[in-house]
């Protein structure tokens, strides 16, 4: 069992919460089987950082504003600075550290670099994750507020710019590069 070197304890103090307010988890993080003891109160993205030294999901606004933290469970996009890890006991967890295969980056990341989507590089790993996440639900038929009442139930949905721009619109780019961002985004959508 992996252990959890930077719990602060209830009391803030470095001491374990009580083993009653603890319990054993398996998430399997970026293809490997990871088992820890959490504290019911510990989010995914301090998890990830502060236990498992996966620093790519970075802490923003820490209220699921800003989309920084980004990453992917089950294949859905989530906010890891809202979600508690004790509730996710089997699931799988991407990260962007994990997108790479084999030593070669994922077709957004290479995008990314092609089209310079990033100035300060800050929010370009929520920016991915949650791009993967686009590319998977518009390709499974599922709607957005930008998709047109004439696009088919279920099927697969055409991201042009509007889409795109919508379906990231939960993620925030403070310095910029935005349009490179949808420009990358296009260079990977069928």
């Amino acid at each position: 069992m992996d252990s959890s070197p930077h719990d602060p304890g209830a009391d803030g103090t470095g001491s374990a919460p009580p083993a009653a307010y603890r319990s054993e988890v398996t998430l399997n993080v970026n293809g490997k089987p990871r088992t820890l003891l959490i504290d019911h109160r510990r989010v995914l993205l301090d998890l990830l950082r502060e236990d498992l030294d996966l620093t790519g999901a970075k802490k923003g606004c820490d209220h699921g504003q800003c989309g920084a933290c980004t990453v992917l469970v089950d294949g859905r996009r989530v906010n890891s600075c809202l979600q508690l890890a004790v509730s996710l006991d089997g699931c799988d967890v991407l990260t962007v550290e994990g997108l790479t295969e084999g030593g070669r980056l994922h077709p957004l990341q290479r995008a990314f670099l092609d089209r310079d989507a990033f100035q300060c590089g800050y929010c370009t790993p929520g920016q991915i994750c949650s791009a993967v996440g686009v590319l998977a639900e518009a390709a499974a038929g599922h709607p957005s507020h930008a998709t047109g009442p004439a696009t088919p139930p279920g099927r697969p949905v055409t991201l042009d710019a509007a889409e795109i721009r919508e379906r990231l619109s939960g993620n925030l780019c403070r310095c910029g590069a935005y349009p490179h961002i949808v420009e990358a985004v296009r260079d990977v959508a069928p």
